[in-house]
């Protein structure tokens, strides 16, 4: 039975008032006076309604409150035992999420509960729509401008060990024989000495030095292609999930060569080996970065302002295999963003995602990209050095030269002649870009090379460096992802957990913000107002000293106080 609690409505009395005005007043500094105030209403609860009756069977926990749970363990990076122990004991939680009973069904949640709310967040994709309420509810509230916006990625390193070529086939052969074991005993006894060399008492044997491990990997090729040509007819092996793991290490590990002769299995070398290939097998879902390694990555955009007057809040996040490019990431972002109303004009980025398609693509949709070009210009001067005309065509050369005739090629390339006698007796020649021939004098280009070199030598202005200068930042919030929700290392694996917990850290991440920024805003009001000029601020300040001085004194003449003559003062009394 469905049960939730209308968070809207205030108790009438202030069930947190036992706390008193100080530890109170710190709670409402805090990141859960945010949440209570302006989160934990707006959660989406409705979207997990059909997953429960309105009115039979046993009333769930409060809806809103496990929402929250979920969130608020992945923004403090806690394990199930800590999150159930903050839960049940932390006064900070009960405030954020708005527990005012203190029976264990109100104040306590089970571990298998809380694993059983996770999961379900995870296989619905509720993480996002937390994160985007929670983005709409900040934004909302503090009047952000999305105009100018930054965008990177961060590495993401599931709970998989990283294993080698050896290893993976061993881990994928052995989780198939389990498999196999567990649900057709007949045919796993079949096997015979196979089954027995992949037992886990036996895993030394693949333990080789650095001379042998090509002999190895020829070993367990061979095995992993047994298995799969052994079995690939029995229609109830080849649809376990294990069996497919194998099918598809041995197409991406090897190769078949078939003769007259023999088949023989080759194995591929580390090169031709895909970057989206397995990288273990429980978890498939992770990818290949040669320049980060194994897992996943996460695309995070953030709003930006030169001044600081606005938090720094991320308007976007996509967690996807780690070798999917930068560059397929930026149309995707900026459509995110546009569609929640939050779309930038103006978006930094790193050269990855600038490519020159990228950078027209984003002009039509109304962004401009500020990001370098990828590589470098081979001459000192650049076709953007030399003049043009209205129509993009060159009217001179750096020097003053103007060409003797310009053809227009097919798709729309133009190559342009020059004088060779005047090349000839240039003195800038080893700088320049025109080839020159026996006979010609020329330099090809078209409107993508024009623009390119445009951008290189805008690049080299203080304009373009003053502007790009804040991108820096967002490496600032990478650190903070990293530091204080712990999203470089999870605790889960699998693509539906994984992008869970980085969706939601980032989510967190952006509460904490808006709250440092809000206590940010309430110091600066407190410093322009000045202190209290009234004399009853400062009597108050000395009354309290004063308090303090007197408690302290007592303290000290009960230390120095024998104790045979408080013994004596109450026999008096008692007289």
């Amino acid at each position: 039975m469905i049960h939730v609690k209308d968070h809207k409505q205030r108790d009438m009395f202030n069930p947190f008032e036992y706390l008193g005005p100080k530890r109170l007043a710190l709670l409402e500094s805090s990141w859960a006076h945010l949440f209570r105030e302006e989160i934990l209403h707006n959660l989406p609860v409705e979207k997990i309604f059909h997953l429960y009756d309105e009115f039979k069977g046993r009333k769930t926990k409060e809806l809103y409150t496990m929402l929250g749970i979920t969130l608020l363990q992945q923004m403090e990076d806690l394990t199930d035992e800590a999150t159930v122990h903050e839960f049940a004991f932390s006064i900070k939680w009960h405030y954020a999420l708005n527990v005012t009973d203190k029976s264990d069904f109100s104040s306590y949640v089970a571990p298998r509960t809380l694993w059983t709310m996770r999961d379900i967040v995870a296989r619905l994709g509720l993480d996002g729509a937390l994160f985007e309420n929670v983005t709409e509810t900040m934004t909302k509230l503090f009047d952000l401008d999305p105009t100018k916006q930054r965008l990177d990625s961060i590495h993401i390193f599931s709970n998989m060990a990283h294993l080698g070529r050896i290893r993976l086939f061993v881990r994928t052969i052995r989780k198939f024989l389990v498999n196999l074991k567990r649900h057709h005993a007949d045919l796993y006894q079949a096997l015979g000495d196979i089954a027995i060399r992949y037992e886990e008492k036996n895993d030394g044997q693949f333990a080789v030095k650095p001379s042998e491990s090509s002999r190895k990997l020829q070993e367990v090729g061979n095995d992993c292609f047994l298995l799969v040509e052994h079995f690939k007819d029995r229609e109830e092996i080849v649809s376990m999930s294990s069996y497919q793991l194998l099918v598809r290490l041995f197409t991406e590990q090897c190769v078949v060569e078939k003769t007259d002769a023999a088949t023989t299995v080759v194995i591929k070398p580390n090169k031709d080996v895909p970057s989206d290939s397995l990288q273990h097998p429980s978890d498939p879902d992770a990818g290949y970065c040669g320049h980060k390694g194994k897992g996943y990555q996460m695309q995070v955009m953030e709003m930006y302002s030169p001044d600081k007057s606005q938090p720094n809040l991320i308007t976007h996040v996509k967690v996807e295999a780690a070798h999917e490019s930068d560059a397929n990431a930026l149309l995707p972002a900026i459509e995110d963003a546009a569609e929640r109303d939050l779309a930038p004009t103006e978006l930094l980025a790193d050269s990855l995602y600038g490519s020159d398609d990228n950078v027209e693509k984003a002009k039509e949709l109304g962004v401009e990209v500020v990001s370098p070009t990828m590589g470098t210009q081979s001459h000192k001067i650049g076709l953007a050095d030399f003049t043009f005309s209205g129509s993009d065509e060159i009217a001179a050369c750096p020097e003053g030269q103007k060409p003797q005739r310009i053809k227009t090629g097919k798709n729309g390339g133009k190559i342009v002649h020059f004088d060779k006698a005047v090349c000839d007796k240039c003195p800038r020649q080893s700088d320049c870009p025109v080839k020159r021939d026996k006979r010609h004098s020329t330099i090809s280009y078209d409107v993508k090379a024009l623009r390119l070199s445009r951008r290189r030598a805008r690049e080299k202005t203080a304009a373009f460096s003053e502007v790009y200068r804040f991108r820096a930042g967002v490496e600032g919030t990478m650190s903070d992802l990293d530091r204080i929700t712990g999203i470089k290392h999870l605790r889960v694996r699998g693509m539906p957990q994984v992008r869970l917990a980085a969706v939601l850290k980032a989510t967190g991440l952006n509460i904490l913000r808006a709250m440092a920024f809000k206590n940010r805003l309430r110091r600066q009001e407190k410093r322009e107002k000045g202190p209290n000029p009234s004399p009853n601020g400062h009597i108050g300040d000395v009354k309290e000293q004063v308090s303090r001085l007197l408690g302290y004194l007592r303290e000290l003449s009960g230390v120095f106080r024998p104790v045979n003559y408080r013994t004596a003062r109450f026999e008096s009394q008692a007289a």
